[in-house]
């Protein structure tokens, strides 16, 4: 799965163009190299996404095209 379509639907991000925009401004770095949005993420990937002078770190631990609220605590493990 794509890394900007994956922040949307863990909900890092709201919509996944302003994840794509955050990618190509280089402000998402996946096991510490900057990724374009087509970046492909597997399992036991480490992302960082940077909110200004604030960078959320978690660990990839389950890909789902789609998941509900209470789903995304068993996808992401929080670093």
């Amino acid at each position: 799965m794509r890394i900007d379509k994956y922040l949307k639907v863990v909900r890092v991000i709201k919509r996944r163009t302003i994840a794509s925009e955050a990618c190509d401004k280089g402000r998402v770095r996946v096991n510490d190299k900057t990724v374009k949005p087509s970046y492909d993420i597997k399992i036991n990937d480490i992302v960082e996404v940077g909110f200004g002078d604030k960078q959320f770190r978690f660990k990839i631990l389950e890909v789902k095209e789609f998941a509900k609220t209470e789903e995304i605590e068993k996808m992401i493990e929080i670093l």
